[in-house]
C-alpha cells in the first residue's frame, strides 16, 4: 500500500493542469489547511479534494460486496476513510471554507466541467472580497 500515491495522482494533475491553463493559481496538498486538500485557495477559503472511487467508497453499498479476501480489513479501512472525509468536510465548512469534492471518474470524463465548478466558486469568493 505504500506504493499508492496520495499526491500528484493522474486525476489531480488533470484538474490542476486545466486550472493552471485558465490562469487560476492555487496551493497543492498544503498542510496549512486541515485535511490537506489536493487543491486549496487559502485566501478564498476553498478546498478541493480529488477522491478516487476505490479509496473513498464510491457506490459503497454495492462495492463493499466485491471484496472476496480480507473483507474485514478492507471494509473497515474504506469506511474509516469515508468517515474521515465527512469529518474533514464538516470541520472546514464550520470554519467558513467552501469544500468541493470530485470523484476520479468525474474528473477524467469531464475535467472542464469540474474546473468550471471550481472557477465559479473562486469568482464568487472574489466578489465577496471586494
Amino acid at each position: 500500500m505504500q506504493a499508492i500515491k496520495n499526491k500528484d495522482s493522474k486525476i489531480e494533475l488533470l484538474l490542476r493542469k486545466e486550472l493552471w491553463q485558465r490562469g487560476i493559481r492555487y496551493r497543492k496538498n498544503t498542510s496549512k489547511v486541515y485535511g490537506h486538500p489536493d487543491i486549496a485557495f487559502i485566501g478564498k477559503k476553498i478546498a478541493v479534494f480529488c477522491d478516487s472511487e476505490f479509496w473513498h467508497g464510491y457506490n459503497w453499498e454495492e462495492r463493499k460486496k466485491d471484496f472476496k479476501s480480507n473483507q474485514e480489513f478492507w471494509i473497515s479501512k474504506i469506511e474509516r476513510n469515508m468517515e474521515r472525509d465527512r469529518h474533514v468536510t464538516a470541520k472546514l465548512e464550520s470554519e467558513g471554507w467552501k469544500v468541493l469534492r470530485f470523484w476520479g471518474n468525474e474528473i477524467k470524463m469531464n475535467t472542464v466541467k469540474c474546473a468550471d465548478i471550481i472557477e465559479t466558486a473562486y469568482k464568487e469568493k472574489c466578489q465577496t472580497c471586494h
